[in-house]
């Protein structure tokens, strides 16, 4: 590796030692003054109800006990809702079972605890709304439905070769992060406050808080190091800890920690929107859909929170990779009596993208025709057939090469055969076999989220260099590949480049860590603060030294200017001594895009992310089990900045997506009380559900055709929806028991119960 060329390069992630000692700090780890206290927060017992009565004087006179705070001890705006209100901070009509009602400050977190456990209240309840079915009948929805058209859909459905009609639900999906929700806030000079904060959003927890205790934002400073994993799960949802911390700092007046337990967490936070589709679908002898009609309905929770944005990308997205003439989608957010559903990996899009490829699958079976060969023949097109059901026209398409490639390299045709050979000699364990593409737009469909900045600071002294951006790391490596970019544009080491927790009294206004944009915006934002102190160099160079210049050339530690060439070092300390500004704060914007949500018409998206992936399962027909045997998956990063922290966030999503789609289920009792609420209730993946084999590659012909650092791609969410290929392998090998004559009725996850049902069920048909 040339010492100057930090671009493309394994660099080891920044905090990756500290990481595995034990020494990276995080919200908890952050060392307490004297005096801290430790908050615990009262949470109802019920899922639709008014208190009639709450006694909190058991609570106040309990051991360790300091304060108390309820809504009334809040002067300002008591919710934390991001875009709408409806996520009261304390309630006296708890909509949802883990509703806060109240909170306390005590001398230590187990009596916190135990404290607010001894609060006596009467509520008055109502029957709660809790699926979405229920919802849809009683018409309980957070926001106005959403209807898009593109073409005669009923039309080319009624003229169409073959229908077909069915249904599909996915599941939900509790984040699960490595780290809980946590907040630590500090009391200040002059009623400000030190937050730092588990958040994916900085500003707006400043916003939130300031709103709050209805003072000045700039009272308000809010400081993220790290993220022990997020996935969207402290996007909003962190705010109310927050919020909350602050709240008893303040009455208080001492520095408060509210570290929540793993239960509580659960309990109180949004999860991944569960949705409902059903369809009419009108297609060809081919299998090439000339008609959908689709109705599409998610569990929102009892407010918007992020519903409006996440079911917009939903619709975004039920194309996938797919060409769609004729379109008519009615969209619901459907109102419950649980906690508001929020931003998860894929935000929607992965919903979306279930809903076509379940219709795909179902068209293949009906049809008794490989589901790898229908999905190509819908693919879009390179010059034709290449305008969304949205409008926006795609130009950077490499699906079709990252398909075929994949086809080739995984061996899939054969290992088809010998899949459909095993099943035919094995009466109870059977395999499945399914290739699924990928296309997942980049940008935040909330046009004015789309921009960064950052600061950047050169020392005389030594020539190092700091920077601050309004990207928090929360292990996606944003801070470390934002680091080679600048050692890459100032030609020094990489240990000359140090990357400062994010904070909103360096870096303002920042838009959430989230979109899979963090890396494309505050990359950019360095690079432009980068620019400025070079003009500033190039400027003061010209002046002195009478040579014509551009921005000069930055390499191995050295600076050349039309053939006179300064150590990099020396140079700022030269140009230091003469008064020439060595920081400046940087700016990006995201060119070309342009959406109106009321004609949902437009370009949402700077660019699109491409993959496919290929997955073999077994699956015992008896207990219902299933083990990923092998998967091949190829991704499009682009011209990656760091393959290796790309390679992990492909590997990290799938399986994420593999989880989300088989083994992850989250249940609520009809009461609304959710009951998988700890790692005893609720299964991740473990090593186990690993695939035995595991192939990942990122796509060696891969460039982005944008305008974007270092023509890359990101590998945040895309990843996620390769898991499909694992649902659809599933749904295969139960095929397989009817000679793949029949389509199997699987919702996701592909719980070991729901396959049984599957089975069961198709069984009934034969």
């Amino acid at each position: 590796m040339k010492k100057e060329n930090f671009i493309s390069q394994k660099i080891p992630h920044e905090s990756a030692a500290k990481h595995v000692s034990g020494a990276a700090i995080y919200t908890d780890d952050i060392p307490e003054p004297p005096g801290t206290l430790y908050g615990a927060i009262g949470c109802s017992k019920k899922a639709n109800a008014i208190i009639k009565k709450i006694n909190l004087q058991e609570v106040i006179k309990s051991e360790g006990v300091i304060a108390v705070v309820t809504a009334d001890d809040i002067i300002g705006r008591n919710d934390v809702g991001p875009v709408f209100d409806g996520d009261p901070i304390f309630t006296k009509k708890p909509e949802y079972y883990g509703q806060p009602l109240f909170a306390v400050a005590a001398t230590t977190t187990e009596l916190a605890r135990k404290a607010v456990l001894r609060a006596k209240i009467s509520y008055k309840t109502s029957k709660p709304i809790v699926s979405i079915q229920e919802a849809l009948k009683k018409k309980s929805y957070v926001l106005k439905e959403k209807i898009i058209k593109k073409g005669e859909a009923l039309k080319a459905i009624k003229n169409s070769a073959h229908l077909l009609k069915g249904n599909f639900t996915t599941g939900s999906q509790e984040h699960f992060a490595l780290e809980g929700q946590s907040a630590f806030v500090i009391p200040q000079e002059d009623n400000d406050f030190k937050v730092f904060s588990r958040t994916q959003h900085p500003s707006e927890t400043q916003q939130i808080i300031a709103k709050m205790l209805n003072q000045k934002s700039n009272t308000i400073t809010v400081e993220t190091r790290r993220l022990g994993g997020s996935f969207g799960g402290t996007e909003t949802q962190s705010f109310i800890f927050a919020a909350i911390c602050t709240l008893l700092a303040k009455k208080t007046k001492r520095a408060v920690k509210l570290r929540m337990d793993r239960d509580d967490d659960i309990i109180i936070t949004g999860k991944r929107h569960d949705f409902y589709s059903e369809y009419e679908v009108g297609f060809d002898e081919l299998g090439v859909i000339k008609g959908l009609k689709l109705k599409l309905a998610s569990r929102c929770g009892i407010s918007p929170d992020l519903s409006g944005a996440i079911n917009d990308r939903a619709l975004l997205h039920i194309d996938n990779a797919y060409y769609l003439e004729n379109i008519l989608v009615e969209n619901y957010l459907c109102k419950t009596n649980t906690a508001s559903n929020t931003a998860f990996r894929g935000f929607g899009g992965n919903q979306g993208m279930m809903a076509i490829e379940n219709i795909i699958d179902h068209i293949a079976t009906s049809l008794k025709k490989d589901s790898a060969e229908i999905r190509r023949r819908n693919f879009y097109q390179k010059r034709k057939k290449n305008i969304t059901h949205y409008n926006m026209k795609i130009e950077d398409n490499v699906i079709q090469e990252i398909f075929d490639q994949l086809v080739k390299s995984s061996n899939y045709k054969s290992r088809q055969l010998n899949i459909k050979k095993f099943n035919l000699k094995n009466k109870y364990l059977k395999k499945g076999i399914s290739l699924t593409p990928v296309k997942f737009g980049i940008s935040f469909t909330t046009w004015h989220l789309n921009q960064a900045g950052a600061l950047v600071h050169i020392y005389s002294e030594d020539g190092s260099v700091h920077i601050n951006h309004g990207g928090v790391e929360m292990g996606n490596g944003v801070h470390t590949k934002i680091a080679q970019l600048a050692a890459h544009s100032l030609g020094l080491p990489f240990n000359k480049i140090k990357v400062s927790a994010t904070r909103t009294d360096k870096v303002p206004n920042t838009s959430a860590s989230a979109a899979s944009s963090t890396t494309d915006l505050n990359g950019a934002a360095t690079l432009n603060a980068i620019s400025k102190i070079k003009m500033n160099l190039a400027a003061y160079v010209k002046r002195k030294y009478k040579i014509k210049t551009n921005e000069g050339i930055y390499k191995n530690g050295k600076v050349k200017f039309n053939g006179k060439s300064f150590r990099f070092d020396k140079l700022v300390k030269e140009a230091y001594l003469n008064r020439v500004p060595l920081s400046s704060s940087g700016f990006y914007t995201t060119p070309k895009i342009h959406f109106d949500k009321k004609t949902f018409k437009g370009r949402p998206f700077l660019y699109f992310c491409y993959s496919a992936a290929v997955s073999e399962v077994i699956i015992d027909t008896l207990t219902g089990e299933n083990k990923i045997l092998r998967a091949d998956i190829l991704h499009d990063a682009g011209k990656a900045i760091n393959p290796a922290i790309e390679m992990g966030q492909i590997e990290g999503g799938f399986v994420q997506g593999a989880g989300w789609l088989g083994c992850e289920e989250v249940n609520w009792k009809n009461n609304g009380q959710i009951t998988t609420h700890s790692p005893s209730t609720y299964k991740i993946p473990a090593v186990s559900d690993m695939p035995e084999r595991f192939n990942a590659e990122i796509f060696k012909r891969g460039k982005n055709i944008e305008n974007v650092i270092n023509k890359s791609k990101t590998t945040g969410e895309p990843p996620l929806m390769n898991a499909m290929s694992v649902f659809f392998a599933i749904k295969n090998a139960i095929a397989s028991i009817g000679s793949y004559k029949i389509n199997p009725k699987l919702d996701a996850p592909a719980t070991p119960e729901k396959i049984l049902m599957s089975i069961k069920n198709l069984k009934s048909r034969i």
